[in-house]
């Protein structure tokens, strides 16, 4: 088991495609750290905790180091991953860095071209802005981060631009595609996401992004994961700042589909883009997330992004028999 831990949607940055549902500059709301407690005494064996927000690093140390010790005390496995902007640990350092160096810890962050990534005032988060917070990071903790990038509608042409950036600093990027929540009001068409992953692959820049080896994966019918796990349910759980649990971050953000209520594939709209999806060799790549299947129908874009993979298949089988 994993677990997406959103203590706070408190977050430094106003970004413009933003999924979380509320965003503060104060820290009003904290996930109680016994919610935590009592999901690590159900599920021992969790892996991996991934810590995202708002911004984990909006939580005061203490809470982490107090989660350390827990995992340390219950003799468990698991470790931590922050997925977090890091502009609080570029301006105080200090305050982070005996945390950050802790063998359960990894850091991973977030980074984009265009002007949607935006500092708490709402300048633009820039190149230059994310080289210093690498190069901190890499001077004080050992290493540069791989960070996440979300491509949102307008911005497709940049995408690739990104993935160059990581291959530049020897790191990997994985460009995931904008879902409808939140300030997002509108999904990425699915398909284009994939035309960029074709393209990335052509360029011989598959190997500084995750989801491009991924896809290749899921087309095998080898082990994936989000979006393209269909499985997630049984392996995942998300934690809100009020306590509330989900099998899925992003229907979280929605506050949809809680642990309480009726499984994501009992919903017979979730099982798939149209009712033909299932004789369809891309039939994982379309429907391996309920969330995007959701946010389709939700704004009748299924129809179109199921004629533009049509026209994509013959490059996606090539990637998947040809790469190594």
């Amino acid at each position: 088991m994993d677990l997406i831990l959103k203590p706070t949607e408190a977050c430094n940055f106003k970004c413009t495609f933003c999924s979380s549902t509320s965003i503060a500059q104060e820290d009003i709301k904290l996930l109680d750290i016994e919610e935590v407690y009592k999901f690590l005494d159900e599920w021992p064996e969790t892996r991996t905790i991934i810590v995202n927000g708002g911004d984990p690093l909006m939580v005061k140390p203490q809470y982490y180091w107090d989660i350390i010790k827990y995992l340390d005390d219950h003799d468990m496995p698991t470790r931590i991953s922050f997925t977090t902007n890091l502009w609080p640990f570029y301006v105080n350092p200090d305050k982070w860095v005996e945390l950050f160096n802790h063998p359960r810890l990894g850091v991973c962050t977030s980074f984009q071209y265009g002007d949607g990534r935006l500092h708490g005032d709402y300048t633009i988060y820039t190149e230059a802005d994310f080289w210093k917070v690498s190069d901190k990071m890499l001077d004080l903790i050992g290493y540069r981060p791989d960070f996440i990038t979300v491509v949102v509608d307008g911005e497709q042409d940049m995408a690739i631009a990104n993935v160059e950036l990581a291959k530049k600093m020897n790191v990997e990027c994985k460009l995931n595609y904008a879902m409808a929540s939140g300030i997002q009001d509108k999904p990425l068409l699915l398909a284009d996401i994939y035309k960029i992953y074709i393209e990335l692959y052509k360029q011989g820049l598959g190997e500084w992004e995750y989801n491009t080896k991924d896809i290749i994966k899921s087309m095998r019918d080898e082990a994936t994961s989000c979006p393209r796990n269909r499985s997630c349910e049984t392996g995942i759980r998300c934690i809100q700042p009020a306590g509330d649990q989900y099998t899925c971050g992003s229907f979280a953000d929605d506050m949809e589909y809680p642990i309480t209520g009726p499984s994501l594939r009992e919903d017979p709209e979730l099982l798939s883009m149209h009712e033909w999806c299932f004789t369809c060799p891309m039939f994982n790549l379309c429907n391996g997330c309920a969330k995007t299947i959701k946010d389709h129908k939700r704004f009748d874009m299924h129809g179109q992004h199921c004629f533009e993979m049509k026209q994509l298949e013959q490059d996606l089988m090539i990637m998947r028999d040809t790469y190594v």
